[in-house]
């Protein structure tokens, strides 16, 4: 681990340690440390650009729930510490919602919710990243519907003229990580089963995953099974189905003790011109990043976790369909 402090024994366990630090040890201060000043961090929601709105909404997310711990269930990374490493570090994360904010008034109800952030370090120091919560769980256990969550933002954030603009290739910033992952077969190999089911081959599905697959799916849903499988990705992409599908990044890792497993950073960008997961088509243009993990075993792909933010999905459709 050249370059980064003597304390971490290897990447996974920095991810891991300084995770911890800042949120539930309270070391909010060592972000200053440990992400660039000019970092850029892209969530659907907004693109935050400098490590003092990193801070600010680390502490607002605090204010809100001060229990909340970050369960780290895997990092799946890549690179070497002498030119930079990738990490995409999926988190189960607890809360309780027992302070005011962005969520409403406190309501003393526990979540439970998963993350994934793809995140670039170098010299002991996180420069870029891209980071998706799964925003539909959160406010579904807080008794909300992430379509009226997204108006209830607009709302909040001024209106549609003046709210926060959710992540597009137009609001998108440029930042210093330009690698496309690694060449390990696992990666390949759920890059292109992704591929063929966005390319309408669903027949991937009972082909590429074990019979048995457990399915971790945005809402906070778990499912098993190919018809499972079926259903999450046709609503999706039945919903956008002349929409661009980009595979941005991949990582593929065989590790002692570990399946194999891969990690991918998506999008769909284009119409919403069918019907699926989302309803009545609008015709709105819309973007969304997905971010995904697999675990592979002898019958095919056993297990796969996948994020997009639901709440950012219909703010885009909300603001240029004006249902508001």
């Amino acid at each position: 681990m050249k370059g980064f402090d003597s304390k971490f024994k290897d990447f996974p366990d920095y991810i891991l340690g300084i995770t911890k630090e800042v949120w539930e040890d309270r070391g909010i201060a060592t972000l200053h440390r440990y992400y660039a000043p000019d970092i850029v961090v892209r969530s659907p929601t907004s693109v935050v650009v400098g490590n003092d709105g990193v801070i600010a909404a680390t502490m607002a997310t605090l204010a809100e729930f001060p229990d909340r711990q970050l369960l780290g269930e895997d990092v799946i990374w890549c690179g070497t510490p002498e030119d930079g490493m990738l990490s995409s570090h999926r988190i189960l994360s607890t809360a309780t919602h027992t302070g005011d904010g962005v969520y409403g008034k406190a309501t003393g109800k526990t979540l439970k919710y998963r993350i994934i952030a793809d995140c670039h370090a170098i010299a002991n120091q996180i420069n870029d990243e891209w980071l998706i919560r799964d925003q539909g769980a959160i406010v579904r256990q807080l008794g909300l519907d992430p379509k009226d969550y997204a108006r209830r933002l607009i709302e909040n954030e001024g209106g549609p003229e003046t709210c926060v603009q959710p992540l597009t290739p137009k609001t998108d910033r440029a930042g210093p990580y330009t690698g496309r992952g690694n060449d390990n077969e696992h990666g390949a190999r759920y890059a292109d089963l992704l591929t063929r089911i966005m390319g309408a081959d669903m027949a991937a599905i009972p082909t590429e995953y074990d019979r048995g697959a457990q399915l971790d799916l945005p809402g906070h849903v778990t499912a098993h099974g190919h018809p499972a499988a079926d259903r999450f990705w046709m609503g999706l992409r039945a919903s956008f189905p002349s929409s661009k599908f980009t595979i941005h990044h991949v990582i593929g890792r065989d590790d002692p003790a570990m399946p194999p497993r891969a990690a991918l950073r998506w999008s769909l960008t284009g119409k919403h011109d069918g019907w699926g997961a989302f309803g009545t088509p609008t015709g709105a243009e819309v973007y969304i990043l997905g971010l995904s993990h697999a675990e592979f075993g002898p019958r095919g792909l056993r297990r796969e976790w996948v994020v997009y933010d639901e709440s950012a999905i219909w703010k885009q459709i909300l603001l240029q369909t004006g249902d508001l």
